[in-house]
C-alpha cells in the first residue's frame, strides 16, 4: 500500500524569503531514506486577486505507511521541518493511502 505526505504550505509573510529558502527544502526532502519521488506544486494566483488558500504544496510518496513513518523521525527530516519552520511559514502535514486509478 503506497503512502503519501503531503504538505499543504501556508501563504508566507515573505514570499521572496520563502522562494530563497525553497531549494534548501526540496535537497532535503531528497534525503529521506525510501522515498520513492516527491511532486512539487505552486499555487496559482486567483483571478479576483484574493489570497490563494495555501502557497505551495510538496507531496513525498514511499511505498509503505512503515516506510513513511520511518522516514519522518530521521535526521532528514528534522532538518526539512527545521528549515520549513524556519521560514515563519504555517503547514498542514497528511498522511494518505495512495488509491492508483
Amino acid at each position: 500500500m503506497s503512502t503519501k505526505i503531503t504538505f499543504i504550505i501556508d501563504n508566507p509573510s515573505d514570499p521572496s524569503a520563502f522562494e530563497a529558502a525553497y531549494p534548501g527544502l526540496v535537497d532535503s526532502v531528497k534525503q529521506l531514506p525510501k522515498l520513492q519521488r516527491y511532486e512539487a506544486g505552486k499555487v496559482w494566483p486567483k483571478e479576483d486577486g484574493t489570497p490563494t488558500p495555501a502557497y505551495r504544496t510538496l507531496d513525498l510518496y514511499f511505498d509503505s505507511y512503515d516506510d513513511a513513518s520511518a522516514a519522518v523521525a530521521t535526521a532528514a527530516a528534522a532538518d526539512f521541518i527545521g528549515q520549513l519552520t524556519a521560514t515563519g511559514t504555517t503547514f498542514t502535514g497528511l498522511f494518505s493511502d495512495v488509491q492508483d486509478s
